[in-house]
């Protein structure tokens, strides 16, 4: 049976191997470099000329994919451990050279917007089989922190009724005609207007009131005509809800997990990082000084694990930016004061400049957070949490719930919500309520943190974006 290259390497000479993968060279009619995406480095495969058939010779071309056979030795070159020495090649898919000139496969540096264009072949370059093979293993570290924590893994609904942030309503789920007047939407599929999910939450809190720990881990549609580095149309989310806990058991919940994930990350893909973060320091020595990132992705890793998590108000951080010299000298671009949303120019400025470690601000004002949320005894504020990462600002978003069936009801009135639209909701607090709290950490943002990539479009990979829904 085949073996992976990734175990093949680790494999002591001498031993009978066979394997597959697709031919990065193949240099002086000798040396074949072949990778099975299962790591970053090839294996070389050495083979002597005289022993095949000219047919097979002439279709070793870069691209091409095929299966050898053959002794696994101690190699005399530097740069590898053990080589194969070829024995026996199968041509399993031939790679035409005219045709591989127009693609991102030819050996060539390339544009990440040129990657963009060619998805359905990105994956099989360097930069971006280290993304994706670290997005598996965060993937699975995800699943492995909250099963080993005792935590209920959840499947909330795709298609809602209920619009959790407000930006979820132009994704419509419909089976009536489009743009039609005076449409009965009781013959709708549902009976109802649906459209995609901005979030699982509320229906995690409604697990979380029964089973007492889960977590949503899945997809989830933001309707926002923002074409940026830092907006996709579907994205994955982890939503976890602990019942019985406040805001101060949720914030340490959110730095040990991403403390743990950060670490798993530095344990389980070293050789991914490393390509990735050398690739970082290149790229940003090309960039203006006042644009570069001070330290390199690494490094940023390493300040994550090793620091406790900076822990402010809302009011504290308004207070400091308002003190700091690029509010004296007008160099933010937004203004700050108490009772607006914090920029990312603000959290970044906060995380990389003042206090130089992950921040957690507590604590905002009613007024810009979402209803669910705890409101506290000054009445001006709520129970919410935002942790802030050095080159990402904000990756979690959280809060304590507001567990109180007469308060809910006020905020519902105060945010002009329909009780009836939510009503289900309302009567959880009703049976047995109890204090609970959960975040949410973008998937795709911690994505961007551990890779390095400054585009959120080149973490996923087939993005979702205005205009673009390809492959």
């Amino acid at each position: 049976m085949n073996k992976r290259i990734i175990d093949i390497l680790k494999l002591e000479a001498p031993a009978e191997i066979e394997v597959s993968g697709w031919i990065r060279s193949f240099r002086g009619n000798r040396f074949i470099a072949l990778n099975d995406g299962s790591c970053m480095s090839s294996l070389q495969i050495v083979i002597d000329s005289n022993s095949f058939s000219k047919n097979i010779l002439d279709e070793l071309n870069n691209g091409a994919s095929i299966n050898v056979k053959g002794a696994l030795v101690d190699s005399l070159g530097s740069g590898q451990k053990v080589e194969l020495q070829g024995e026996e090649i199968k041509i399993l898919g031939v790679s035409n050279q005219e045709d591989l000139q127009k693609t991102i496969l030819q050996p060539k540096k390339h544009s990440l917007e040129k990657l963009r264009e060619q998805g359905h072949l990105r994956m099989r370059t360097n930069l971006f089989g280290a993304v994706f093979r670290i997005r598996h293993h965060m993937a699975f570290a995800i699943h492995k922190y909250f099963n080993d924590k005792g935590y209920f893994y959840i499947h909330t609904p795709v298609i809602t009724g209920t619009d959790a942030e407000g930006a979820g309503e132009t994704f419509r789920v419909t089976t009536l005609p489009i743009g039609k007047e005076n449409i009965d939407l009781k013959k709708d599929f549902f009976g109802k207007p649906t459209h995609l999910t901005v979030s699982g939450q509320l229906e995690a809190e409604l697990a979380a009131l029964a089973l007492g720990k889960v977590y949503t881990f899945g997809p989830t549609f933001r309707a926002e005509n923002s074409n940026t580095t830092r907006h996709l149309a579907e994205f994955w989310m982890i939503e976890p809800e602990t019942a019985f806990a406040d805001i101060n058991q949720n914030i340490n919940l959110g730095e040990d997990f991403l403390k743990y994930l950060i670490n798993y990350g530095l344990e389980h893909c070293q050789e991914d990082l490393h390509f990735l973060s050398d690739r970082g320091v290149k790229e940003e020595s090309q960039l203006p000084k006042d644009k570069r990132n001070e330290l390199s992705l690494m490094e940023r890793m390493q300040m994550v694990i090793s620091n406790d998590f900076e822990r402010i108000t809302y009011t504290k951080a308004v207070e400091i930016l308002l003190k700091s010299k690029p509010h004296k000298k007008k160099q933010f671009k937004y203004p700050v004061s108490w009772g607006v949303d914090l920029q990312s120019e603000h959290e970044k400025f906060l995380v990389e400049k003042h206090f130089k470690k992950p921040v957690v601000i507590v604590d905002y004002p009613k007024e810009i957070k979402a209803f669910y949320m705890r409101e506290n005894s000054d009445g001006k504020t709520v129970a919410a949490m935002d942790i802030l990462f050095p080159g990402i600002g904000e990756i979690v978003g959280g809060s304590q719930r507001e567990e109180r069936h007469d308060v809910l009801e006020k905020k519902c009135e105060e945010f002009n919500i329909p009780k009836e639209a939510i009503w289900w909701y309302l009567e959880t607090r009703k049976f047995g309520t109890v204090p609970h709290a959960g975040f949410g950490l973008g998937f795709e943002r911690l994505m961007m943190f551990v890779t390095g990539m400054t585009n959120i479009r080149d973490v996923i990979p087939f993005p979702r974006t205005p205009n673009n829904a390809e492959f």
